[in-house]
């Protein structure tokens, strides 16, 4: 083996050696650089080597026996599994009667009660996010209440939903079998919608169950179950019998594909800005039509050549047209009233009328009248006694008074072969843009034709007016306030409700006809019906009526309106209309927390009628919560692929998974084609496992009082890792709390405590008090983060280590003990409204107070605030320890400090010194790769090589980086502070100065900005002498 030469110019000094050494050693690094980049042979060639792939965890499999408590005598699992956690405990508060309302012994609720009537979801398939949110939200309230100590009572139910219940079942028909209801007829085709209603009850029950809904499942109601059936009846015939519900021949909203009359409030105006051609529903999907035009048109007088114009927006009406009205005051056409124009298309004398209806401005001052198709028209009609022809059949094809021409053409047909017609006979004008809005079915999108049909109506003025007297007079109190003021714009400009519905699922009418024999009736005249609770009442008031005549009874085929049984539902859930234990115990109800999308569907009507049928507000409070869309806040539609099932954010699911979802429904192909699109641009990886508590906790933050929530997945797969924190930090806390540990009687403090419990405690205490008062403002924003900011921020992240040191005095740490297992405790019933699940799994480990047998966390007892758990001086000494520790490691972070970090922390203050040095310990704990700290009462003390921040006017941290930094960067560095420093300063000079001329500063203010200008001072002070110290050291 041979050596290597030695070098002619050999080193001969300690530098020259080290350079060599570095040197050399450089050249090593290069050269083995060198040769592990060099080219091997193939055979040579490095295999790649599989990482061992981690052994998958087996699904959780749920061993627990239905409503048996869960075995948690083993040791808690490696990391948190919402699945586990979140298993068999609601099946086991179920079976324990935890939902049920408490009674003392006599039968009666405790002094306070909190009653929510659940809003029924609706039968038509499962629940989507916003139940979700409505869930989280009420459940939240309602658990609060209960470990208030109040007696609570959450009754779950469910809406038949009367149209879109019945417009799904028969979409599925006609998809599956190719069937319509008419095929199978009313009593079949109930009892197919009534299979669907039991399987998505079923379905939706499980939803409920898994988002940790506490409901009294034994009050479960069903808007047409028996006693809720009883209300109806009830109700129709009471508003009957008092003159407020009756019968006319007027018009309605009629949507053809639906086959049904809507309310007002079922109808949405669509905007159109100029001529749009549009698809319509029933026509082929090539087919459209126009839209957002004026058309006009003459009509010829008779006996003259004279033609008067008049413009529509929906041509084909004219077959209907039954007088031209002019303004009285119109000099153009003062010669006409009384006179006659003719119809080209049907053998009809038209009369020209005069109205002051009529705009002279707008048009040609001449206005067609369709009093059986038209709103304004129906007015003017009644006031001059006009012909009322209806055009058009159910189905939305004309019928014969259209004339022979146009008889059984549909509607858009007809339209288009109007305009033809027109311009063939020479009376055609012109065709121009015209803005406007069309009605539009908001259940199935079809465009809203005004026919006149006879229907039973509520005249809701006096039902309204007597709302808005109890609700100005503090009976109800709506929040937040814009649904307030909607509330009473709405009430004020009510219009009757018809509450007639052409279905087959529904309520029927409890109203006869009487038909009598040998006499000529009209079956619009509401005098000609009768009412009745039974067949028997029914029959008995229509003897009066035929005065001995032979008469037969015909019931209405008509169903009503779903809203005039879901407008029952805070009474009628209660065993309304007897004088049950339940409506005498528990109405009127608490709290109706709702979307405001529904503030006048249903709120509305359960306030009028609640107030009509029992004298009294069926609730104290309404909160509307807002509207959930997706994360582009758009609207959620099953078409754009955007609707969540909540379990599915619970469970997780894959996108291909999703996509099978979509066959499930009535989309058509091309919709889900769309659909598959939109779930794969919003969740491309599937939707992950978050769990039901991460879900509740996640709504109820982003619930602030808002109109919308723009909803993110991945901010509740954030609070997951919230859950985590929370699960993991009970688990070392609880290796803390050793088997000898027995927690004290009382949660007091003994006056024993240290500084960092003190914090702590107090902390505890402003969180409790925060939460309970946020809670009571329904701002489960601020409430949600007090929660959080506590667990994270100051329980997790600041004071277990200092609490959990294992070398502090015995005495010590039984103390520290004592006050880490009050704030578990205490911070678990505090999360629990929001977070279920997790928070009892987690105190169900905690060993509990002597002679404390509460068997469950949501029926423990919530925390209050507590005066023995303040400690102001306390929470501002800490919190200087704290800004201290802040300071300490934002500066190591600054020189990428990880480990051996020192710390000197120079004060002015014997009262600081003294504190400062009570907490060196906390600070090295709480400091990540903290050797060391010491307190300082000199800069002298200070090592030669640090660098240094301010923390306030009297003290600065500094930590030792010599032979760590380049010395001019950080003189560089010093002079930059320095300059932002001093301009600062002076800002700060001038704004004191210009305060102290001006005179009126609050004390506040002024101490701030005080403070402010000496802080900044020490921060120069200090800049300045670690700038000298970086110079020295060059």
């Amino acid at each position: 083996m041979s050596t290597p030469p030695t070098p002619v110019d050999a080193p001969n000094t300690k530098t020259a050696a080290k350079k060599e050494a570095k040197r050399l050693e450089k050249e090593a690094k290069l050269a083995a650089k060198a040769l592990k980049n060099a080219v091997k042979p193939e055979s040579e060639k490095k295999v790649k080597v599989e990482k061992e792939k981690k052994e998958e965890e087996a699904p959780f499999v749920n061993t627990t026996p239905k409503g048996e408590k869960k075995d948690l005598s083993q040791p808690m699992a490696a990391g948190y599994n919402p699945i586990a956690v979140e298993s068999a405990w609601y099946d086991w508060w179920h079976a324990q009667g935890f939902f049920e309302p408490k009674l003392t012994p006599e039968g009666k609720p405790t002094e306070d009660i909190f009653v929510v009537p659940a809003p029924p979801p609706n039968v038509t398939g499962s629940l989507h996010i916003g139940h979700a949110l409505t869930t989280a939200i009420q459940d939240s309230l309602v658990r609060w209440n209960r470990m208030l100590g109040k007696t609570t009572l959450f009754v779950p139910g469910f809406d038949h939903a009367g149209i879109s219940t019945q417009s799904v079942v028969e979409k599925r028909l006609y998809k599956e079998h190719g069937q319509t209801r008419h095929d199978l007829g009313r009593e079949v085709f109930v009892e197919r919608v009534m299979d669907w209603k039991n399987d998505y009850q079923t379905r939706i029950t499980e939803q409920l169950y898994r988002l940790g809904g506490s409901y009294d499942w034994s009050r479960v109601a069903f808007t047409m179950n028996e006693q809720l059936s009883k209300a109806v009846i009830e109700n129709f015939c009471r508003l009957h019998e008092d003159g407020i519900l009756y019968r006319a021949n007027r018009l309605v909203n009629w949507c053809v594909q639906l086959n049904t009359t809507l309310s007002n409030l079922e109808v949405d105006q669509k905007q159109l800005s100029g001529r749009t051609l549009l698809n319509v529903s029933g026509y082929d999907i090539k087919e459209k039509f126009e839209f957002g035009v004026i058309t006009s048109f003459a009509y010829p007088v008779e006996g003259s050549e004279e033609k008067l114009i008049v413009a529509t927006t929906r041509p084909e009406t004219m077959l209907g047209d039954t007088a031209i009205a002019v303004h009285p005051d119109d000099a153009r056409y003062k010669h006409l009233p009384g006179k006659f124009a003719v119809h080209p298309f049907v053998n009809r004398r038209i009369p020209i009328v005069a109205d002051t209806m009529v705009d002279m401005e707008f048009g040609t001052g001449a206005v067609k009248i369709t009093p059986a198709h038209d709103p304004n028209d129906y007015e003017v009609g009644v006031r001059h006694k006009l012909e009322f022809i209806n055009i058009m059949n159910d189905d939305g094809t004309f019928n014969a008074n259209a004339g022979e021409k146009f008889k059984g053409m549909k509607r858009f047909h007809a339209r288009v072969a109007v305009v033809k017609a027109l311009q063939e006979a020479g009376l055609y004008i012109e065709t121009k843009d015209n803005p406007m809005q069309i009605p539009i079915c908001s259940k199935s999108g079809d465009i809203i034709e005004p026919i006149l049909k006879p229907q039973w109506w509520v005249n809701c003025k006096p039902l309204a007016e007597e709302a808005i007297k109890r609700t100005r007079a503090g009976e109800l109190h709506i929040a937040p306030k814009q649904s307030e003021n909607e509330w009473y714009r709405w009430l004020e400009g009510i219009q009757d409700w018809c509450i007639s519905r052409q279905l087959w699922w529904g309520h029927r009418c409890p109203a006869y006809f009487v038909r009598i024999e040998g006499k000529d009736q009209d079956m619009n005249d509401g005098n000609q019906w009768v009412v009745g609770r039974s067949l028997e009442e029914a029959t008995a008031r229509a003897k009066v009526l035929a005065a001995g005549s032979s008469f037969t009874l015909e019931q209405d085929e008509d169903v009503l309106d779903t809203w005039f049984s879901s407008g029952l539902w805070p009474f009628s859930i209660m065993g309304w209309p007897d004088k049950s234990p339940d409506f005498e115990r528990f109405y009127p109800a608490s709290l109706l927390e709702t979307g405001w999308d529904i503030l006048f569907f249903w709120v509305a009507r359960m306030v009028m009628l609640g107030i009509k049928l029992t004298g009294k507000v069926p609730f104290k409070e309404v909160y509307c919560h807002a509207m959930i869309r997706d994360a582009h806040g758009r609207k959620m539609s099953k078409s754009l692929g955007n609707v969540i099932d909540p379990l599915d954010v619970i469970s997780g699911v894959s996108l291909e998974a999703l996509h099978q979802k979509l066959y499930e429904g009535n989309l058509d192909e091309r919709e889900i084609v769309k659909a598959k699109s939109g779930q794969k641009k919003d969740f491309p990886k599937g939707i992950p496992q978050c769990g039901t508590d991460a879900l509740r906790f996640a709504l109820c933050a982003y619930s602030g009082g808002g109109r919308d929530i723009n909803l993110e997945i991945l901010r509740v797969e954030g609070y997951r890792k919230f859950c985590n924190k929370i699960f993991n930090a009970t688990k070392f806390a609880m290796l803390k709390l050793d088997e000898t540990f027995i927690p004290e009687p009382s949660a007091k403090p003994t006056g024993m405590e240290s500084l960092v419990e003190r914090w702590i405690l107090h902390k505890l205490n402003i969180a409790t008090t925060e939460i309970n008062n946020h809670l009571a403002e329904r701002n489960f924003m601020s409430a949600t983060s007090a929660a959080y900011n506590f667990w994270l921020y100051e329980l997790c992240d600041e004071v277990m280590k200092p609490m959990t040191d294992e070398a502090a005095p015995e005495s010590v740490r039984r103390s520290a003990q004592q006050t880490l297992y009050t704030c578990l405790d205490h911070g678990l019933r505090l999360l629990h409204p929001f977070m279920p699940f997790v928070t009892e799994e987690l105190w169900q480990r905690l060993p509990r107070r002597p002679n404390d047998a509460t068997p469950s966390i949501m029926v423990s007892a919530f925390p209050v605030a507590d005066s023995s758990l303040v400690f102001d001086e306390a929470d501002k000494q800490f919190d200087l320890v704290f800004s201290v520790l802040r300071a300490g490691r934002s500066l190591a972070a600054s020189y990428n400090l990880q480990s051996d970090i020192q710390l000197f922390v120079l004060t002015q203050s014997s009262e600081e010194t003294a504190l400062l040095e009570s907490q060196l310990s906390t600070i090295v704990a709480l400091t990540k790769g903290g050797k060391s700290a010491q307190v300082v009462k000199s800069s002298s003390d200070i090592p030669a090589g640090c660098g240094s921040s301010t923390v306030t006017a009297s003290i600065s941290i500094h930590t030792l980086v010599r032979g760590l930094v380049n010395l001019d960067v950080e003189i560089s560095k010093c002079d930059k502070k320095l300059d932002i420093a001093r301009l600062s300063l002076s800002k700060i000079e001038k704004l004191i100065s210009h305060a102290e001329s001006a005179g009126n500063v609050p004390d506040d203010v002024r101490l701030a900005n005080e403070e402010k200008r000496k802080t900044l001072e020490a921060e120069i002070a200090t800049l300045e002498s670690s700038k000298s110290m970086f110079a020295d050291l060059k």
